[in-house]
Formats: structure tokens, C-alpha cells, sequence
């Protein structure tokens, strides 16, 4: 299933499960089986059930997620706690790396590997007022390669993220409908779902890369979003802007 697809999908559920469930499976098309989605600076209402904060709904070997919840990991869960110290997509084999992880953060790694979940990869997800969620995916293959799927697995959080949004919060979707974006506003979205730098935007449309990230940070702020990626992901939603297939097969940077 590529991302037009998934859009079009999840556009017509209101149910977290279902719309998890979408997620789950287009991830494991790419190899990625076990995917949990969290939202760590603030409680959501809505969870699966058996999802204790900051966790929202999780997909991994069962006896890994009782393991997970009954020791309560996620509060020393490194990908938990190091998300925020990350701009974009990290590797979980990069922690160790970028970081001293203490003993108990360490044994987390570990243990989800001896579980199953060999190759991982997490996605930030940043909103407005400081909130934070996370995507994370996983593979069981060893030869997985979370790196060379980047790109579509970091378009997939995010689309899945501000679908999930729309589903917790019915009543800001009504509002969120009333947003207008100038036909500049949208060129520049546009371009920026091509995977296109502002530079290469301003060229495009023959401004300078301040008009273009003038244009992009009004959007940004119409949409009440946190960056460009989060806002084109939301306008899309909201059928503000309207992409050919191929165009939302390209992965989208932030």
C-alpha cells in the first residue's frame, strides 16, 4: 500500500484501531512487523486498551509487550526518554552510540532484541504547545534496513500522527476546516511533499527563500502545526490541497 493509498484509507476511519491496524500494515510491507505509537508530554484520551501513558497503542511479540507493561520499561525505555533530544528519525542503534545509556536503559535494548525486535527505527513527532508523540517501528529480520526506508517510514508516522489527531479531537476538526491557505501557501506545500528545499522551491517558483519560507511558516501557522511536514500532512487531510498518486508516493522530508 503506498502512502496515497494509506491517506485515502485513513481518511475514512474514526477508529484508533483501525487506524492503527492500517499502520501496522503498511510498516510490515516494509519489513517493520512491531510498531508502538506514544505520546510522551501529554495524556491522550483516547488509547488502546492495556496501554498504559505514555504508551497509546502497541503492536510487538506478546510476550515482549507483557514483559514491556508488567516492568514497567517505559519509564526507562531509552527511545522513550531520547526521543525529544532528536530533530528527525533516529536508529535505536544509534543510542548507544550518541549516548552513555545507563545499565537499565541498556537492558531494554537487549531485551526487545532477544524478544524479536531486532532492527529498529524511531520517528519524533512534534506539535504545537511543546507536545511530543513518537512513532516507533521494528523488524525481526536482521538484515532489515531501517535506514534505507527512512523516508517513507518517517511520511507513514507522520500521516498516521495527524490522522490520529482528527480521531482523538473530533471537534477541532470542524475548525480545522475553515483554514484557508493562499494558492502561494499551497505551491509551497506542494513542492515541499516533492521533497523539495526552500532554495529549490524559490527557484521553482522564481522568489527568494525567504518569500518561500514566509509563505510556508504562515501556512504552518494557519494549520496550528509545529513544522512543514506536520502541515502539509494536515492540509492534505483536510482536502485543502489535492496530490496526484505519484506525487504522495514520494517521501516527504521535513
Amino acid at each position: 500500500m503506498n502512502l496515497f493509498s494509506f491517506v485515502e484509507c485513513a481518511n475514512q476511519t474514526q477508529s484508533l484501531k483501525a487506524l492503527f491496524d492500517l499502520l501496522v500494515n503498511c510498516a510490515s510491507e516494509e519489513g517493520f512487523t512491531e510498531v508502538a505509537y506514544g505520546a510522551l508530554t501529554f495524556a491522550e484520551p483516547l488509547r488502546l486498551p492495556g496501554c498504559p501513558p505514555p504508551l497509546v497503542a502497541m503492536k510487538a511479540p506478546p510476550d515482549w509487550c507483557q514483559r514491556y507493561l508488567e516492568r514497567k520499561y517505559y519509564t526507562v525505555d531509552p527511545v522513550v526518554r531520547r526521543t525529544p533530544m532528536f530533530a528527525g528519525p533516529f536508529l535505536w542503534d544509534e543510542l548507544a552510540k550518541e549516548y552513555q545509556l545507563q545499565a537499565c536503559e541498556q537492558r531494554v535494548l537487549d531485551e526487545a532484541r532477544e524478544a524479536g525486535l531486532k532492527r529498529g527505527i524511531s520517528v519524533p513527532l512534534f506539535g504545537p504547545s511543546g507536545r511530543i508523540s513518537v512513532v516507533s517501528f521494528a523488524s525481526r529480520f536482521d538484515d532489515a534496513d531501517p535506514q534505507g526506508n527512512v523516508r517513507r517510514l518517517n511520511a507513514l508516522a507522520w500521516h498516521f500522527h495527524v490522522a490520529f489527531a482528527d480521531i482523538a479531537k473530533p471537534t477541532d476538526s470542524a475548525c480545522d476546516r475553515k483554514v484557508t491557505l493562499s494558492e502561494r501557501e499551497k505551491d509551497c506545500l506542494r513542492w515541499v511533499a516533492e521533497g523539495k528545499s526552500s532554495w529549490e522551491i524559490g527557484k521553482i517558483l522564481n522568489v527568494s527563500e525567504n518569500t518561500v519560507n514566509f509563505h510556508l511558516k504562515n501556512a504552518i501557522r494557519k494549520l496550528g502545526t509545529a513544522n512543514r511536514t506536520q502541515g502539509l500532512v494536515k492540509a492534505l487531510r483536510l482536502g485543502l490541497i489535492e496530490f496526484s498518486a505519484p506525487a504522495l508516493a514520494t517521501p516527504m522530508v521535513a
